[in-house]
């Protein structure tokens, strides 16, 4: 059965769309056309791809979703041949979507790409930020091909590549009576407020430090913004973890911190790209790849 390149188009902006009318706007066809072909792929599949909900659009059926991931990375594969072809003997071309935790794309993002694209200038680098169940699922749909996020609950179907081991750190407020030790104990601050990075599986990890040493935080806010907990924290309303270091201990509204490293012995996050495991990267992306493997490995990324 031969598959044709423009109906994986359709079925995917119409999954990307949820009705066939929008689909049929965004690619300047008829919607009789995307009907028709939709209706052909699935009989030459033999499965149903759509539910159709009258007046409500459409959803995917389980064997859609399925076809419509791998139907994403066999378009990507298509455009970069025909980037490819069109420019032999030139570097590298391509597009690529890359996730990335927020924690991690505030502090590493923007020293990645524009040294990446400055290396690469031929490839086009669209970012996706998303906590770690949004990195997971947009690898396995197919709309991210690597992600830059911790090694939290990752499934069998992802892979991932250790970057680096982040401790946790202890976050005050320069004005605070221990701002200008040498290291701290979560004890010393266990009753005082804590403000939380509220993210999935982030959340876990911080109280597990908690657990590790005995003790339960005050939680007196929770927020899913980092830049937002060191302005909290400048304003002297409570202390906080966190494990990617700025390299500046001014908050965006001016506010000043300080940061201390924690003197009992906790675990690490453990920083990884993440892959889908059953395949291979395209040539843009291995590149991407290779160049955020060797930006960790130089120690350049933690530079004061």
């Amino acid at each position: 059965m031969d598959l044709s390149l423009r109906i994986l188009r359709y079925v995917v902006e119409t999954a990307d769309c949820g009705s066939i009318t929008e689909a049929a706007k965004r690619m300047s066809v008829s919607q009789p056309s995307i009907s028709a072909a939709l209706a052909q792929m699935e009989a030459q599949l033999g499965i149903q791809l759509f539910v159709r909900h009258h007046a409500r659009g459409v959803t995917l059926s389980a064997a859609g979703q399925r076809f419509v991931n791998d139907a994403r990375l066999l378009l990507n594969h298509a455009r970069d041949f025909t980037q490819n072809a069109q420019s032999l003997g030139d570097a590298l071309r391509g597009e690529i979507v890359v996730g990335s935790f927020p924690t991690l794309a505030i502090r590493f993002m923007p020293s990645l790409l524009s040294g990446f694209s400055r290396r690469y200038p031929g490839i086009s680098v669209k970012l996706e930020e998303g906590d770690q169940q949004e990195m997971i699922s947009h690898l396995i749909s197919g709309r991210t091909e690597l992600a830059l996020s911790y090694h939290f609950a990752v499934p069998d179907e992802i892979t991932g590549e250790k970057l680096a081991d982040l401790p946790p750190y202890a976050l005050v407020s320069a004005n605070h009576p221990l701002a200008s030790r040498r290291e701290i104990s979560l004890a010393e601050l266990e009753d005082e407020p804590f403000i939380l990075l509220d993210l999935p599986h982030s959340r876990d990890y911080f109280f597990s430090l908690f657990e590790i040493c005995g003790l339960s935080p005050q939680v007196a806010f929770r927020t899913r913004s980092s830049e937002l907990i060191r302005g909290l924290v400048g304003h002297n309303q409570g202390y906080s973890l966190h494990n990617v270091l700025p390299r500046t201990t001014v908050g965006y509204d001016g506010s000043k911190i300080a940061i201390l490293p924690i003197s009992e012995p906790l675990p690490p996050a453990t920083v990884t790209f993440l892959r889908l495991a059953r395949h291979e990267f395209r040539p843009a992306v291995q590149a991407f790849a290779d160049y955020m493997r060797r930006a960790f490995a130089t120690g350049g990324m933690f530079a004061p």
